[in-house]
Parts: structure tokens; C-alpha cells; sequence
């Protein structure tokens, strides 16, 4: 029998290529987000109707990402053929949950992406957060400009859960510390999602004191925001973080169980 000498042993694959992805993903978000705040007056006034031009190339930027991202997980054995497989169960149950859409887009979806990310790590999150809101556009005809910055937005919640990983080790798996955690970060996200979504129109919103003009500096562009934001936004997003409290509260308990469970068995790898 031949002995395996150290230097003989295949190492496991680095997920480098799916850190990258990821993180060329989030620099493409923000500069979609953002670059509208660097354009001069005459150009804003004539982008402001553009926004519907470049939304799709945004997409047709986005998709073939996400399919690299999820290859790169597959190839770096942070997901196997089963773990996938519940990828695609989350994602078309995520999508199902949106259809009961009301007071801040549909408050009963945002709670199981948080909590999938927060067992089976950010990137999955992410990829969940992303594919899911893709689906349930098709699903209840919310396609359009907005979408691909929903994605974006709604993958950054699942990524974000990443953060909650020290919690996650410190804590007793199932017990109130997780739920507690868990419920203020889903109160958080419930108003950071719309304090996001609304970047992607307010810079060509309109002329006033709400709103942004070129030349205005960090500090007068940031109080236009959050007073545009506290009028128009903040009530309905206060509904979502409830909502998201609520559900975690009721359903985290059980849900994590299970999530867990299936974790164990598909033997994930965190990222």
C-alpha cells in the first residue's frame, strides 16, 4: 500500500474566485446606486428618464454574475448537489411568501432569508436574497427598473447575516439570545431596505428642498435624505421591521431547527 505523504494530498478547493465574484457583485451594486450623485445638472436632467436605459444593462450585468457566484460555490465545495437542491427549494418558497404583498412590500419573506443566511452563511444568503426576489418578480409581474436593485438590496440582507457569525458561536444554538439578535436585525433591515430602495429614484425625484441637487455637499445631501425619508418612507418601513420582529419571534425557534438540521445532513459550508 502506497503511504500518502503530506505534499501528495489534494488540498480543498479556495473559494477565492467566489469572494471575488462577490465582492466585484457589490462594487457593481454601489456603483449603480451612486453614480447619479457624481453627474452634473445638465447631465442628471437628462439621465433622470435614462434610469429605465440603464437598469437593464444593470441586469444583463447582474444575472451572468450571480450564475458565477453560484458556480464558484459549487466548485469550491461550499455547496454540494443537495445543498443546492435546497437553494432552490428556499428560493421558490421565499418567492411564494412575497405573494401576499401590502403595507412595506410584503413584510412575510424578508424573516426566512435572514434567518437561512445566518445558518448557512452570508454568500448563501445572498445568492437566496437575490435569486427570490428575481423569482417572485416574474411570479407577481413586479418586473422593471427597480429590480435589479432589489436584488441587489435583498442580497445584501442575506450577505449581511454574515456579521451575526460571532453571535452564532457565542450563543446556544435555538435559544432567546439567537431569537433576540436575530429580531433586531431583521427590526434594522426592515428600515435599511427602504432607506436603500429609495436611492436608486431620489436623485431625479424632483426640485426642492427633499430633494438632491448637484453641488450639494455630504452634509446638506444627507439631511435632505433623511427628511425625504422620514416623510415619505419611514412608516412603511416601520411596518416591515415589525413585521420581520414578528415573524422571527414566532416562527425562528422551529424554522432554525430545521434549517439546521438539513445543514447537518448536507454537511454546508459557511461563507
Amino acid at each position: 500500500m502506497l503511504a500518502t505523504t503530506p505534499s501528495s494530498r489534494v488540498s480543498p478547493p479556495q473559494p477565492w474566485l467566489s469572494r471575488l465574484t462577490l465582492a466585484l457583485i457589490c462594487l457593481l451594486g454601489l456603483a449603480a446606486f451612486f453614480y447619479p450623485f457624481f453627474l452634473s445638472s445638465q447631465t442628471l436632467a437628462s439621465a433622470g428618464a435614462a434610469r429605465a436605459a440603464d437598469a437593464p444593462l444593470l441586469f444583463a450585468l447582474l444575472g451572468p454574475a450571480l450564475l458565477v457566484l453560484l458556480l464558484a460555490e459549487l466548485g469550491s465545495g461550499q455547496l454540494s448537489a443537495r445543498s443546492l437542491a435546497v437553494l432552490g427549494v428556499l428560493t421558490a418558497v421565499v418567492a411564494v411568501l412575497r405573494l401576499p404583498a401590502g403595507p412595506g412590500d410584503a413584510p412575510t419573506f424578508f424573516f426566512l432569508i435572514m434567518l437561512a443566511g445566518y445558518v448557512y452563511g452570508g454568500r448563501f444568503g445572498f445568492l437566496l436574497g437575490a435569486l427570490a426576489l428575481f423569482v417572485s418578480a416574474l411570479i407577481t409581474g413586479g418586473v422593471g427598473p427597480w429590480l435589479p436593485f432589489q436584488m441587489l438590496v435583498t442580497g445584501w440582507l442575506g450577505l449581511g447575516t454574515a456579521l451575526l457569525a460571532p453571535a452564532r458561536r457565542m450563543l446556544r444554538p435555538g435559544g432567546w439570545g439567537e431569537i433576540i439578535v436575530l429580531c433586531g436585525y431583521g427590526y434594522l433591515w426592515g428600515l435599511l431596505f427602504g432607506a436603500l430602495m429609495n436611492l436608486w429614484f431620489w436623485p431625479y425625484a424632483g426640485v426642492g428642498d427633499l430633494y438632491w441637487q448637484p453641488g450639494l455637499g455630504l452634509a446638506e445631501t444627507l439631511r435632505r435624505y433623511l427628511v425625504f425619508y422620514g416623510i415619505t418612507s419611514f412608516a412603511w418601513d416601520s411596518l416591515r421591521a415589525i413585521g420581520n420582529v414578528l415573524f422571527i419571534a414566532v416562527l425562528g425557534k422551529p424554522l432554525l431547527k430545521e434549517l439546521r438540521r438539513f445543514r447537518a445532513r448536507f454537511q454546508f459550508e459557511s461563507g
